[in-house]
């Protein structure tokens, strides 16, 4: 009999790889007739490497030229005559700026006639910028909205706001050229314009409601951010046609295809799991409490996108936070185990996917003098999986369609 572990690695890998966008970008190209003009290719975010290869190998000799923007490490080498640029997430760094500035001059002059190929993923916020306020600043307040607490909504309806390319502004600036934007949705429910802060979509929020984020969540800004907070985004695009591609749902589908394949009666939680990190694992540790008496194997399943409010200095990430969130509860279970993961293969600063923990975790860790509680304390989760071979690790994926999470009870 395999052991829980390797059962976990198994659901992780299979829901990964049934999540990568080759086949999606293929099928929306199918669905786009292009102007007899150029075709500029422009790709952002954690997925952008393997979407805009996908795209290349579809369309021989179309495609004009462009500019790839992904995560450092997650390039997997040359693409034709695309220009590769790997730049920084979550906070952007100045190899976003000029990869984003790029990607402007490409688009710029074009012709009714042209077509701007936009290929967009999660993790673009930070990847496609061009800031209205200076670097040092708007790497400030990503840093302070990452710490608060606020959702990726919240985030992105301020973001959007100090940016010259977010919020519909990067579909503007290709004018009077079509954009064609293939999405790879990593938000609860895809709404497109805040997906990557919606480069290429009108936004939906409004002015009113980025203020009173940032007065909630405590988070200073400059006069001139201030002042920018107060101007409306573009409501409206003639210029752009969009397709939605991957989900989050596609990624818990698999989970369960495979957990039924291993001997385990699968059952859907949600796929808009977007609380507490820490309330999830402990819920999920609650769940395999009131089951211990089941006769079967069984696994819960639920994807989404939990937040981290930091009050420590630790390292982590959201899904190491809700896997041993749940150790002290597992430590009263047999056979149970809870893991998380981050379908781009990392978890916030991290290298890795996200963690795994079982009813042995805790009594591990408290025998090496580590007490959960105070590693919570400290968002230091990343340190502790690591004392009890508790990191999940995959390598850059090539896809980011939200984070999945599993709890295990083998029979």
């Amino acid at each position: 009999m395999q052991s829980l572990r390797q059962d976990a690695d198994r659901i992780i890998s299979a829901a990964i790889q049934a999540a990568l966008p080759d086949t999606a970008v293929r099928e929306a190209l199918g669905k786009i007739h292009f102007s007899r003009g150029k075709v500029v290719l422009v790709a952002a975010g954690k997925a952008a490497w393997q979407m805009a290869k996908a795209a290349w190998d579809a369309l021989p000799g179309r495609i004009d030229g462009g500019v790839v923007v992904t995560k450092y490490d997650h390039s997997k080498g040359k693409i034709g005559n695309l220009e590769i640029f790997e730049a920084g997430h979550p906070v952007s760094d100045s190899n976003s700026f000029n990869a984003t500035a790029r990607a402007l001059e490409y688009v710029s002059n074009l012709s009714k006639e042209d077509n701007v190929l936009f290929l967009l993923s999660g993790g673009g916020s930070a990847l496609f910028e061009r800031p209205l306020v200076p670097q040092e600043e708007i790497q400030d307040v990503n840093r302070q909205l990452l710490a608060s607490g606020a959702s990726i909504v919240e985030m992105n309806t301020v973001r959007k706001r100090l940016s010259s390319v977010k919020g519909g502004k990067f579909a503007l600036a290709c004018l009077p050229a079509h954009v064609y934007s293939i999405v790879l949705s990593d938000i609860i429910g895809d709404p497109l314009d805040m997906i990557a802060s919606g480069p290429a979509y009108p936004d939906s929020s409004t002015c009113e409601q980025a203020l009173s984020i940032v007065s909630h969540y405590g988070i200073k800004l400059s006069e001139k951010a201030s002042l920018l907070l107060r101007e409306e985004t573009p409501k409206k695009l003639e210029n752009v046609t969009t397709y939605v591609t991957g989900s989050v749902k596609q990624l818990c589908k698999t989970a369960m295809i495979t957990a039924r394949e291993l001997g385990y009666e699968p059952i859907f939680l949600s796929a808009c799991l977007e609380c507490e990190a820490r309330d999830a694992g402990s819920f999920l540790s609650s769940i395999a409490r009131d089951h211990q008496d089941t006769e079967k194997s069984l696994a819960f399943i639920a994807g989404g996108e939990t937040v981290v409010h930091l009050t420590g200095h630790g390292l982590g990430g959201r899904n190491q936070e809700i896997a041993l969130s749940a150790a002290e509860g597992l430590a009263m279970c047999k056979d149970s185990c809870v893991f998380s993961v981050g379908s781009d293969g990392t978890d916030g600063p991290t290298d890795a996917a996200g963690g795994y923990c079982d009813q042995d975790t805790e009594s591990k860790l408290r025998k090496k003098g580590i007490l959960i509680k105070n590693v919570l304390s400290d968002n230091d989760a990343y340190h502790a999986l690591k004392e009890c071979d508790g990191l999940v690790f995959t390598g850059a994926t090539g896809t980011n369609v939200n984070d999945l999470t599993v709890l295990l009870i083998r029979r």
